[in-house]
Parts: C-alpha cells; structure tokens; sequence
C-alpha cells in the first residue's frame, strides 16, 4: 500500500492579524485627535446674546491675555494689521470679521484694534463671547 501524499496549500489569506493592527490604529488616532486640536486660548467675557447668522467663513481675529493678536492661528503685529486685512479681504465681497478679545485685555487695547480693522475697510465687525450659563 502506498501512502497518498497529495496535500493541498491553502490558499485563504488570514485577515485576523490585519483587523488587529488596524483596530490597534483606529484607537491611537481618536486618542491623539483631540491633542492636535490648535488655537488661541482666551477667556471670552460671557453676555446674553443671541446668535449672529452669516453667509460665509467669517475670518476669526483673537486677541489674548499678552496682547498678542492672532489671524486665525497666525501671529501678526498690531503694525501689520491693516495691512493684512487689506490684502485678504481685496477679492472678497462681505466683509466681516469676528472679533474674539480675552475679558482681561484693556478696553484701549482693544479699540486699538478695532480702530485698525475698520480703517481696512471691513463692514461688518462682529464680538464673540460665551454664554452666560
């Protein structure tokens, strides 16, 4: 008798190690989403206000407790203020900016800027606050 030697390969792909790894993935990166999150910590003075409704991205100007300025997430000085807002709003049909200051920067320092964003030109100039609970 003669012994029938004729195995197949199996030729099935194992997807078990592949799940694990990207499971393994999925939790580091909804771990480490919310670290990558940047912006401009400031304080917002709290009113009661309601909501204001505009038609497009409103760019964000942030003022925070060290008088520094932000554009978004970009430093600029007080000098280049004007200048910047000029330039970005050249090609843009509504105008408007909202405007978030930290509630301990003083009141001059803020109309300083005020002073700056309406001499670019801006139309609409909107105050970000927090709600009063």
């Amino acid at each position: 008798m003669q012994a029938n030697n004729n195995k197949k390969f199996m030729s099935d792909i194992n997807v078990t190690p592949f799940v694990d790894v990207m499971l393994v993935l999925l939790i580091i990166f909804m771990v480490t989403a919310p670290m990558m999150m940047q912006g401009v910590e400031v304080n917002l003075p709290q009113t009661t206000t309601r909501l204001m409704k505009t038609r497009e991205d409103p760019l964000i100007l942030t003022v925070n407790k060290k008088r520094e300025i932000y554009l978004e997430n970009y430093r600029i000085k007080l000098d280049g203020l004007e200048k910047k807002i000029k330039k970005i709003f050249e090609n843009r049909r509504d105008k408007e900016i909202l405007l978030r200051a930290d509630k301990d920067v003083p009141y001059g320092f803020v109309i300083k800027v005020i002073s700056r964003i309406k001499r670019a030109g801006i139309d609409k100039l909107g105050m970000v606050t927090e709600p009063v609970d």
